[in-house]
């Protein structure tokens, strides 16, 4: 069938009947989904839509790390290495798609933020509590952090389940102890609510599996993943303090943080801290 006056025609077979039948925006629940954006300015400021989609948008993508990264640590509880490996290698790709969200943002010019920025209050990306679940699934605990949530009992309970359970680094090396590898008792008992710190005595299991790849490959494998996960996280924080900085200046945030410092810092924070200690000792 070819394309005539710039004009395809309907192929019939294609559906368009859908008073009894379930449609495209039906099952994604469009008409919910999309009366979500409520700009809050009046007279309403153009660029407010772009503010409230952007993170929006970012919280559906934290929605879906979360149920990737969850099913990861199943399944590595499971020793199912493998289909673990294939989450991680999709949180991945997300990342890199939250890390580009950044440039759209960053189309916003400080004199188009600051005529609506007032209407968010104190409302701020620091109360978000999907990446608060994401930073503790991973390994970034802090348990203060509980009290941003206590007047949202949903929230508050996501965020308490992420701080109670077994990191994502956590499975993976009581994983690797199950298979035979030397990894410190104190390490598998440790308090899992507590920030995983650096620990000296892990960097040795690492450095074996490392000089020899090929005889330890699904750990050496797990290993680099890890890496590319801190990786991916640390490009996000920083593209964000990029951001933040571009836009508002040092300007302190809606949240009360200090602003670009405050987000300067947790460039600092570590997630896999002994899978770049390894490198040193090769």
């Amino acid at each position: 069938m070819s394309v005539e006056r710039n004009t395809r025609a309907i192929e019939g077979s294609v559906v368009t009947d859908f008073q009894d039948r379930m449609s495209y925006g039906g099952y994604l629940e469009l008409a919910t989904l999309l009366s979500a954006q409520r700009p809050l300015s009046d007279p309403e400021h153009h660029d407010e839509l772009l503010f409230i989609v952007q993170h929006q948008t970012t919280e559906l993508w934290l929605k879906l790390v979360l149920h990737e990264l969850g099913a990861a640590c199943r399944l590595l509880r499971e020793d199912q290495l493998a289909p673990a490996l294939k989450c991680i290698a999709r949180v991945k790709h997300i990342q890199k798609t939250l890390t580009e969200q950044w440039s759209v943002l960053a189309t916003l010019t400080p004199a188009e933020y600051g005529q609506f920025r007032g209407v968010l209050g104190n409302a701020s990306g620091f109360q978000s509590a999907q990446y608060r679940a994401v930073e503790f699934t991973l390994g970034n605990k802090n348990a203060g952090m509980l009290r941003v949530f206590e007047s949202d009992p949903g929230a508050h309970a996501l965020v308490t389940a992420a701080l109670e359970a077994p990191s994502l680094y956590d499975e993976f090396l009581r994983l690797l102890a199950r298979s035979g590898y030397p990894v410190p008792a104190a390490l598998l008992d440790r308090d899992v609510t507590t920030a995983w710190t650096y620990s000296p005595e892990l960097v040795p299991v690492f450095v074996d599996i490392y000089r020899d790849p090929r005889a330890h490959w699904a750990a050496y494998e797990t290993c680099e993943e890890l890496v590319d996960l801190e990786d991916n996280f640390q490009l996000w924080r920083f593209r964000h303090l990029k951001t933040v900085e571009r836009i508002i200046g040092l300007k302190t945030g809606t949240g009360g943080s200090s602003g670009v410092p405050f987000l300067q810092r947790a460039l600092d924070l570590t997630f896999f801290p002994e899978l770049y200690a390894v490198r040193t000792e090769l």
